[in-house]
């Protein structure tokens, strides 16, 4: 079951004055989907969010989600948050102690007025995988537990928006290994748009299909993020963690290799990356590439281990670190991402237009 939700942008104009400190920002979102508030600590992104809530009144503020205005200063428009049909997820559960998990959740359900409710209990069990964590106390739960029933005790207030401020910031890497598919799944079911705040780039590649960058409290750039993490005017695209997303569509599954081949846009030849879960023919699937796992050269090599060898065309070179150089390439109309050294850029001629060959040594599917 889906939510029939409207999928008009959300708008947000926000100016949030503080001694040392202002954010001011002219948002038009995607009203479906997850659109990640990504940059560095300190650059605004949970002022945003607490604005978008209500929780800080941002002066002067418009806030629009499906069409409902939350915030029109110009005429005299404000809604206090627990109007606004929202759910917030934090980095710490605050979970009530006293109160099972089963406790918690219908403490959410039971704030939603009937005729609003959208998303049963039951289903927001399901889609978290907590049903034999109902009967239990929050103390008695692993971290990663606790946060997915904090995630469904907001999705039972059936919200307009979902807001996340970075909810695997406070997990070790195998908590939060093992959140992450629930969040995929959650936001695959539901068509409720979510802002998800993070300073983590894997998880904006994994999750979100926009992205707004921020810095020092303002908008750098903001749009689809396979575009944004590959440009090489913002820092996505630069340093050890620059990579590519590409979405792409399962081929085959060989069980004997346990290799799957994927199509991509207008990708003269599919990719071919090692993985032991058996995919279907047709299915969906992201993959990033990172830069430090493409190597460059300007002829077709043979007798390599390299599954994938792709012809490719140089858009643009750029600096990266000393002594390291970023090049922006085209297979087809996808973009991806090599890092270099600035000798090696220098002894292949490497310039806009030039032809070559990227040899891709790592893929990973992050979906």
């Amino acid at each position: 079951m889906t939510t029939d939700i409207s999928t008009a942008p959300i708008l947000a104009r926000l100016c949030v004055a503080r001694p040392g400190f202002t954010l001011d920002v002219d948002l038009q979102l995607p009203g479906r989907g997850v659109t990640a508030l990504f940059g560095p600590s300190g650059c605004g992104k949970t002022t945003c969010l607490r604005a978008i809530a209500g929780l800080e009144r941002a002066q002067p503020g418009h806030v629009v989600v499906g069409g409902d205005t939350w915030q029109d200063d110009a005429h005299k428009i404000w809604r206090a948050p627990h109007e606004r049909g929202l759910g917030y997820v934090f980095q710490e559960p605050s979970l009530f102690d006293h109160l099972s998990v089963r406790g918690n959740i219908d403490y959410g359900l039971q704030r939603t007025p009937v005729a609003r409710r959208r998303v049963a209990l039951e289903q927001a069990v399901e889609l978290l995988g907590i049903g034999p964590l109902l009967g239990r106390r929050p103390a008695a739960l692993s971290g990663g537990e606790r946060q997915r029933v904090a995630m469904a005790r907001a999705l039972a207030t059936s919200p307009r928006l979902l807001l996340m401020d970075e909810p695997l910031s406070a997990l070790d890497s195998e908590r939060k290994a093992e959140v992450l598919p629930y969040l995929e799944r959650l936001h695959r079911t539901l068509d409720i748009p979510v802002l998800y705040v993070s300073h983590a780039i894997d998880e904006v590649a994994r999750l979100a299909g926009h992205t707004v960058l921020m810095r020092e409290g303002r908008v750098r750039a903001q749009g689809h993020t396979e575009e944004l993490i590959v440009r090489l005017d913002l820092p996505l695209a630069h340093g050890d963690t620059a990579a590519a997303v590409i979405d792409g569509t399962v081929l085959q599954h060989d069980a004997a290799d346990h290799v799957t081949t994927v199509s991509f846009a207008q990708g003269l030849h599919p990719l071919q990356l090692v993985s032991p879960v058996a995919h279907t023919a047709g299915e969906a699937i992201r993959l990033r590439i990172q830069a430090r796992d493409v190597s460059l050269t300007l002829t077709a090599p043979t007798d390599t281990s390299i599954l994938n060898i792709l012809p490719a065309t140089v858009m643009e070179v750029g600096d990266d670190s000393p002594g390291q150089r970023m090049v922006a390439l085209n297979v087809g109309t996808t973009r991806l991402l090599a890092r270099v050294t600035q000798r090696s850029a220098q002894a292949l001629a490497l310039a806009p237009g030039k032809a070559v060959f990227a040899q891709v040594k790592g893929i990973a599917i992050v979906n």
